[in-house]
């Protein structure tokens, strides 16, 4: 189910700056590879919860993952998701980071942390709230929960909402738009705009400090103990195999 773990954040990180060293791309979409109707499921339990991780495997973790959102969010590629179905959490700041978002009719996007007890990530709610404003941005991810496809719209998540069958050539559409003028132009105009943000979310002091607080919360006893009872819950699915024990966060 697209779960996100150390192994394929690292993989989108080297798959992004391939791209951007190559100079017959202008452009990509991001989609799920999946039959099911899921864009990515979040971020792996395993790489949050205490017991089952150490420090330092959680840091090479959060570095990875936050050196790839960064990039997204600045890069020179013209960027749009395409999403079908649920995205939570992990695979929503991917899609935050793009350019635009298609979303399907039978879609939802946000970041669900607060419902597992977990503070959303400091960029995350940046991100998020650029998109939404900050009143109603905050009231939603206070309430921890995935708006569907037209609520989703109304707040500016996204700037699309297709039937499935029609995500990706809306989106490939809508890339061709942003590809319509000169790359200098408006690469150098996100860069004016997104460029402050990207340069705090990816640097070094920041990211060894939310690694810090970020450790500092997953070692709550609490906090411990609602991943545990996901996992558990994860891995009592009925008229299934267990899945993997990963969450949407």
């Amino acid at each position: 189910v697209n779960v996100m773990d150390q192994a394929l954040w690292s993989e989108l990180l080297a798959t992004l700056r391939a791209l951007e060293a190559d100079s017959a791309v202008r452009g990509a979409v991001f989609q799920s590879g999946l039959k099911r109707d899921v864009f990515t499921a979040g971020n792996d339990l395993r790489e949050l919860h205490a017991g089952l991780t150490t420090k330092e495997r959680y840091a090479e973790f959060w570095r990875t993952q936050t050196t790839f959102l960064s990039a997204l969010f600045e890069s020179p590629l013209a960027t749009v998701a395409a999403v079908r179905g649920a995205c939570p959490a992990g695979g929503c700041a991917i899609a935050l980071c793009c350019d635009a978002r298609v979303l399907s009719e039978n879609g939802s996007l946000g970041l669900n942390e607060v419902a597992l007890g977990l503070g959303v990530p400091r960029f995350w709610t940046q991100v998020f709230t650029r998109l939404t404003g900050e009143g109603r941005g905050e009231r939603v991810l206070s309430l921890g929960g995935l708006p569907k496809a037209r609520e989703a719209l109304e707040l500016g998540l996204v700037d699309a909402v297709e039937p499935k069958a029609n995500l990706l050539p809306a989106a490939e559409a809508m890339l061709e738009r942003l590809l319509a003028a000169p790359d200098l132009g408006r690469v150098l105009t996100k860069q004016m705009v997104r460029g402050l943000l990207a340069q705090a979310w990816g640097s070094e002091q920041n990211i060894a400090a939310e690694i810090e607080a970020g450790w500092a919360q997953l070692t709550q006893p609490s906090v411990v103990a609602l991943l545990s009872k996901q996992l558990e819950k994860m891995s009592r699915k009925p008229g299934a195999p267990p899945p993997p024990p990963s969450a949407r966060l």
